[in-house]
């Protein structure tokens, strides 16, 4: 047992003090706290509070502390938003980018729309919930408060689908997402289903009334095809399909893109996905959307050809990753929507930063990629006034960011050269 000063908190919300030399990470230790924690090589187990930080408070979930779900619970919100904020400036630092950072939004709303589960079994027992703080060690749950009230019965689903596997005795997890038309659930980890593992899952599912329920994507169940609101178009959500962790955090960010779009009338909307972005921007601009996956850009597709009242919408899949739009190819757009994983996109970036786009629109959900990827919009000549961190990860370290580049002194001649 050694006795730690905590003298920040680290980016993934962990404690950090210095004892003989060594940087030591303390989960759910606060800056400024004085603690007795054992030393577990890098890391220590907080085991008591000596003196406790002004800033802290009681969690409001009993599994906080051993869930790794959440890091800091017990932060009040003043000193919660400022941290999560500093996450941003640090990155920006480090990549030599000076750039002002608006105070953090809160767009948890009426919580997470999607979850995903795991599952483990030992001696005849199963065991769903989320894994301890950096560990493989499964912490069960009884409840998870950060998310929405449509996914109250999706713990319980959960342990019903795991049990009908239990005998496999192999990790399971159970990506859910709460839709109008009920919960989406996709098993991964299961590998194919034996016959009679199928017959069991459909009974199971028909009796959970679950909308959907697949097996790495493929359709074991189908009670009603789930679809999602995106800026009022019904759009099919196929199954695994990426969206923002929160409702209303897919809409503050798409009321800033429009905003920051507001005038464009022809836009590229690069990583698309189902078309968060292109099916508002569709209002008002004619749209040419891509991305890798497949189903997701048939999603777009459908929806915008159902829809009304929208400007010509143009999908295609496409690897950015593997080929970029050339800066020749983005020389018709007035405005691009660059929303990639969390990887970011380099190659792409590169592409952006040799272009005459006058507007580009970066979203990202990794404060570091993000850097690094603006850096390389900053050496291509682009500028930015502000960059808006946007929370929907409440009490992690996870947050979604977005900037608005514009192209510095560019005239129209090298555009004219581009487009021949």
């Amino acid at each position: 047992m050694k006795k730690l000063s905590i003298e920040r908190l680290g980016s993934r919300g962990e404690g950090i003090a210095t004892y003989d030399g060594q940087r030591l990470y303390v989960p759910y230790a606060l800056a400024g706290e004085t603690v007795n924690a054992e030393i577990e090589g890098d890391h220590a187990r907080l085991v008591e509070i000596i003196v406790p930080s002004s800033d802290r408070i009681a969690p409001m979930c009993r599994h906080f502390g051993e869930c790794g779900g959440c890091a800091v619970q017990n932060l009040q919100h003043d000193a919660y938003a400022a941290w999560k904020r500093s996450l941003v400036e640090i990155a920006l630092r480090k990549a030599g980018l000076d750039v002002p950072v608006a105070q953090l939004a809160d767009a948890h709303g009426a919580g997470r729309r999607r979850v995903t589960f795991h599952a483990r079994f030992a001696q005849d027992e199963t065991r769903v919930g989320f894994m301890a703080a950096r560990s493989h060690r499964l912490i069960e749950i009884d409840a998870c408060p950060l998310l929405t009230a449509e996914l109250a019965p999706a713990l319980a689903a959960a342990r019903v689908l795991a049990a009908a596997l239990a005998s496999r005795g192999k990790p399971l997890d159970l990506a859910m997402t709460a839709t109008p038309s009920g919960l989406d659930v996709d098993l991964r980890g299961a590998g194919p289903l034996t016959n009679a593992e199928h017959a069991v899952l459909v009974d199971a599912a028909r009796t959970l009334d679950l909308a959907r329920l697949t097996n790495h994507g493929r359709l074991v169940m189908l009670g009603r095809a789930p679809s999602v609101d995106v800026g009022g178009v019904r759009t099919p959500l196929p199954p695994g399909a990426f969206l923002q962790a929160t409702q209303a955090g897919e809409e503050a960010l798409s009321r800033h893109v429009l905003a920051a779009a507001s005038g464009t009338k022809n836009v590229a909307d690069l990583f698309c996905g189902v078309g968060a972005f292109a099916l508002p921007l569709a209002r008002f601009a004619a749209v040419a959307a891509y991305d890798s996956n497949a189903p997701a850009i048939a999603a777009l597709q459908m929806a915008a050809h159902g829809a009304s009242g929208l400007r010509p919408v143009r999908a295609e899949c496409r690897d950015l990753y593997e080929r970029p739009l050339s800066a020749r190819e983005l020389a018709p757009f007035d405005g691009v929507v660059f929303d990639p994983p969390r990887a970011g996109a380099p190659a792409q970036s590169a592409e952006l930063a040799k272009s005459v786009v006058p507007l580009v629109i970066a979203v990202s959900c990794n404060a570091q990629t993000f850097c690094r990827d603006a850096a390389i919009l900053r050496d291509g000549g682009y500028r930015t006034e502000e960059i808006i961190p946007i929370d929907q990860f409440r009490f992690s370290p996870h947050l979604e960011l977005l900037a608005v580049f514009r192209r510095k002194g560019e005239g129209k001649n090298r555009r004219r050269r581009l487009l021949g």
